[in-house]
């Protein structure tokens, strides 16, 4: 029998607890996260919220510092204000490690030494209740000497948590019920950056957000964030509202193929922030 939790509680509203945009520094804003970004924006300013931004640099692959103030100016040029100085993930590195040793000390974690080619063929089998393509928990029970003999051979470990096959649900604002039953996955990576799950899960929590809005495609992390905060023993969010993507004509998702998708290309093509803006607008009210 696995495991139950629903935390959202759709009679709770946010309230004046605040909204926030966190965009990640690897490039240009593309028209769908500045319309994102409007949204949330205008969402916590109709409720008479601080809105926050928040600069979710951990991957520091992809990261890069010159990208920060070129979005922050993208925001400003489309009218989106905020709430004191964006804070930066990969300044808050102490929050993360403390969630994760709250996770050890309950023995939620254990480590990972799987290669993504392991990963794809272990996910490839049947494995009762979990998703197709679920990690199905290979490196779960390893004995600390088989442990200890990949760490010798050179292989890295990443931390997964043990979820047990939990099921999951909650009622997002703009989607509807999703539910959803977790698999092992990962809390840090195996080069040693934090995982998305884990640092927006602290992030959202340190920060008293009330409402998380962001795109769709992020729709099927909630549950495992839920999952986080419950075992973290801390406060979820009050609403979670996961927007539509932003489609090209052909109705795929926005990409570079589609011309002119940043703020950029727009103004180079005589178009001014301003009605940039409001087509953004015009297409989240339809």
């Amino acid at each position: 029998m696995t495991a139950r939790l629903d935390l959202f509680h759709p009679d709770r509203e946010p309230e004046a607890a605040p909204g926030r945009y966190a965009p990640s520094p690897t490039g240009r804003l593309h028209l769908g996260n500045l319309r994102t970004a409007l949204i949330a924006w205008r969402s916590a300013r109709d409720r008479g919220a601080r809105f926050l931004v928040r600069i979710e640099d951990i991957d520091t692959g992809r990261s890069r510092d010159e990208w920060i103030e070129v979005q922050l100016e993208e925001l400003r040029q489309i009218g989106v204000d905020w709430d004191g100085e964006p804070v930066r993930q990969s300044e808050r590195h102490d929050l993360y490690r403390e969630a994760l040793s709250k996770l050890e000390a309950d023995g939620l974690l254990y480590e990972c030494f799987c290669t993504r080619a392991e990963i794809r063929e272990a996910a490839s089998a049947p494995h009762g209740e979990l998703p197709e393509g679920a990690y199905p928990g290979t490196c779960r029970e390893l004995t600390e000497a088989e442990r200890a003999g990949r760490r010798a051979a050179g292989r890295p470990p990443a931390l997964r948590v043990r979820a047990a096959g939990a099921r999951v649900g909650f009622d997002d604002h703009l989607c509807g019920r999703v539910e959803k039953t977790l698999d092992d996955f990962v809390v840090r990576r195996n080069d040693g950056d934090f995982a998305y799950n884990l640092a927006v899960t602290v992030d959202d929590a340190d920060q008293g957000i009330g409402e998380v809005l962001r795109g769709a495609d992020l729709l099927d992390t909630t549950p495992r964030q839920l999952w986080l905060y419950d075992r973290l023993g801390l406060a979820a969010p009050a609403r979670f509202s996961h927007v539509p993507l932003m489609l090209g004509e052909d109705g795929e998702r926005l990409a570079k193929r589609h011309g002119a998708i940043t703020l950029e290309e727009r103004i180079e093509a005589g178009e001014s922030p301003a009605s940039v803006r409001r087509e953004l607008f015009d297409s989240a009210d339809r």
